[in-house]
């Protein structure tokens, strides 16, 4: 679900250009939901090869990596670990909603309706251990580092930016904040163009959030924007404290200040049926790793053809197409850092 705390949050639209030489932590799972949800066919059914795997994660992964990469970004994708087991509960809860999902798609399908269908089919989307091997082998091909989280991949990439080894985290929700992420950048990875239900387009540009600028306006700490965090509700205290939505949540905590007295002044006037101070800890010294590697190599295109072409039946014209763009950049001068992936 994510934390919701989107109208509170001062962001700012960035050209992709505006990131060319820079290093990107890209919250690989989140990325990867984005494709399965928005990566379909009109009635809702996600891509697949002939034997019924899924390629719509594949696809968004190729063909959008290529996208940053010839505007000279440098992405890195982090994925996620075991789960802290405050967070099993929101699991459990999403599962529900994807199995109710599935019911009305199939509704939705007997009675042919296309839109519904498009719409329930995306609540019903689940990433499994074969679609992440799938991405990590297919990263592998193209060059591109990853890294594998201990737990929860935007800590771990928001920990890699305090640290200084990627500019920002890359992800559409707002955890990552709260983890200390100094920048946050959404709509990355997504099309640059959306169509709607009216059949209209909108277009779709970056936005950066700068974690500084953010504390600064709210006018509070790290450690409030946390406890605002858990007030309004994270995936690890789903709804938080009933009763308080964003706007109350920060008066609150630019009244009391400090953890304790926020929660202690909340406690008298509404029911807290979780442990505050461990969903606070998740976020304040979360389990992340320092050992890991960013070095990206040379693209291997036989692998690559393995992977897309001879495993998924992607179409052999679109890949060398694809891989004509990089190629054509690189001999041209416009990005001299593409020359490592050919």
């Amino acid at each position: 679900m994510g934390l919701q705390i989107s109208n509170l949050v001062s962001k700012h639209e960035i050209q992709l250009e505006y990131l060319t030489g820079k290093i990107i932590a890209v919250d690989a799972y989140n990325t990867l939901y984005q494709f399965l949800a928005n990566i379909r066919q009109h009635d809702g059914t996600p891509l697949m090869d002939s034997k019924g795997n899924v390629t719509s994660h594949l696809s968004g992964l190729f063909y959008r990596t290529i996208n940053l990469i010839i505007k000279g970004i440098k992405p890195i994708f982090v994925f996620d670990g075991k789960p802290p087991e405050l967070k099993f509960k929101e699991n459990e809860s999403r599962e529900k909603l994807k199995v109710e999902a599935a019911l009305k798609y199939e509704k939705a399908k007997q009675e042919g309706f296309e839109d519904a269908m498009a719409k329930y089919a995306r609540q019903t989307i689940k990433l499994t251990k074969k679609m992440v091997i799938e991405s990590k082998h297919l990263l592998e091909a193209m060059g591109i580092p990853y890294v594998q989280a201990p737990s929860e991949g935007e800590a771990q990439a928001a920990f890699m930016t305090m640290r200084g080894d990627a500019y920002a985290v890359a992800s559409q929700d707002y955890d990552s904040l709260l983890f200390g992420a100094t920048k946050l950048i959404q709509n990355v990875t997504l099309a640059r163009k959306r169509r709607l239900s009216s059949g209209f387009f909108v277009h779709i540009q970056p936005e950066m959030i700068e974690l500084d600028k953010l504390l600064n306006t709210l006018q509070i700490s790290r450690d409030q924007l946390i406890c605002l965090g858990i007030l309004v509700g994270t995936d690890f205290n789903q709804g938080g404290v009933k009763g308080i939505g964003p706007k109350r949540a920060l008066q609150i905590v630019r009244e009391h200040k400090l953890p304790t007295a926020i929660f202690n002044d909340v406690a008298k006037k509404y029911p807290i049926d979780f442990d505050w101070k461990a969903v606070f800890e998740i976020f304040k010294n979360p389990d992340v790793t320092k050992d890991y590697t960013i070095k990206f190599l040379k693209l291997d295109e036989t692998k690559l053809r393995s992977i897309l072409v001879g495993e998924h039946e992607f179409t052999e014209e679109r890949i060398q197409n694809a891989l004509l763009r990089l190629r054509k950049f690189a001999e041209q001068g416009k990005q001299k850092s593409l020359e490592k992936w050919f």
